[in-house]
């Protein structure tokens, strides 16, 4: 069996996806049409052998992020629950805090998701790897020019057998074209190296009561605390993806994340993008519009552009480049290629 685990992270984090996050939360924002984890859920969902599905993160569970995960276990028929730290914990100390969860049932491996990337996501490539060549830890990775890659986690593999040799997060020079995805799949004995973190950091940190233990302890960053550490020791792959991918940090990222991710609904999901129809509004590339929201037959909608829950189009309005949130209203003979926030 198998299980994932998606970092959702917490309301302090994404500050340069503010305003957009004040009004929904960041793992719930739109890109595409669906919530931008929804996209993680459908490839877990699509893995043989997925058994259950977690969220890791520090938001408090309220009422849309509940909706969501009833909708997404109704959708997929699998388990898909919510797990609160009680502090914000890392991308590493979450997967060490609810570990007994995680690996509850016995999985044989479980993948790891950051949830602010965008990728077509080749988890069952991946788990095919794994089988072939175990290892506790597998990264995904990409290639990025040099000046691109100074903005990610750098990868340096052996190119013969793929064993990450050493690995620099946010390197201030060159190190490698090979960048982490944020995507991963850990065997269970991957937790083992996240606990000695979590040792030497309460040995590191006790108080002076030694009966007093540092809280901190549990805040473990996987990519310096873990990949940099364990780089070169036979424990850490990369396994490497030709396939779409970016970050989501920001609108910007949010509009270029739902032009790819509409590209990728020709072959996924044809019966999301919308098509030219008499009588309805002229559609140029790919384009999705929510069942609820109304058009006029004069728009022009296109290329990619995302209509949301509830929208209205008036009549002559043209759209490029666009996601246009639930509930906004854009007045007769509008224009624009900019993201567009509800009203």
């Amino acid at each position: 069996m198998l299980k994932a685990v998606i970092l959702i992270g917490g309301p302090q984090k994404g500050t340069r996806f503010r305003p957009l996050s004040f009004e929904v939360p960041k793992p719930l924002f739109p890109v595409a049409g669906v919530p931008m984890i929804q996209h993680h859920i459908e490839a877990c969902a699509q893995v043989p052998g997925m058994q259950e599905i977690l969220l890791i993160g520090f938001y408090q569970p309220d009422e849309p992020l509940t909706r969501f995960l009833e909708a997404a276990q109704q959708e997929f028929n699998l388990p898909v629950r919510y797990l609160q730290e009680f502090a914000p914990l890392g991308t590493g100390g979450g997967l060490y805090h609810f570990r007994d969860q995680i690996l509850a049932g016995g999985p044989e491996a479980f993948f790891v998701l950051n949830a602010d990337v965008c990728s077509d996501f080749p988890l069952s490539a991946m788990l095919a790897a794994h089988r072939h060549q175990p290892h506790p830890f597998l990264l995904l990775g990409t290639t990025a020019n040099r000046t691109q890659s100074l903005n990610y986690g750098c990868i340096v593999e052996n190119p013969q057998t793929h064993e990450v040799l050493h690995y620099v997060e946010k390197p201030s020079t060159f190190v490698s074209d090979i960048i982490n995805c944020g995507i991963y799949l850990f065997s269970p004995e991957a937790l083992k190296p996240l606990g000695d973190v979590f040792q030497r950091n309460q040995q590191n940190g006790r108080l002076e009561d030694s009966s007093v233990l540092w809280r901190g302890a549990g805040t473990i960053r996987l990519e310096q605390d873990v990949f940099s550490a364990l780089a070169g020791q036979g424990q850490i792959y990369v396994h490497l993806n030709d396939g779409i991918w970016s970050q989501i940090k920001s609108a910007g990222s949010a509009l270029y994340a739902s032009r790819l991710y509409l590209g990728q609904y020709q072959f996924t999901h044809p019966e999301r993008l919308a098509k030219h129809s008499p009588g309805g509004p002229r559609i140029r590339g790919n384009v999705y519009i929510h069942p609820t929201a109304k058009v006029a037959p004069s728009a022009v909608l296109g290329p990619n552009v995302s209509i949301g829950e509830g929208v209205t189009v008036g009549e002559g309005v043209r759209l490029r480049e666009s996601i246009v949130l639930h509930g906004a209203t854009l007045q007769a003979a509008a224009s624009g290629s900019l993201l567009r926030c509800s009203s």
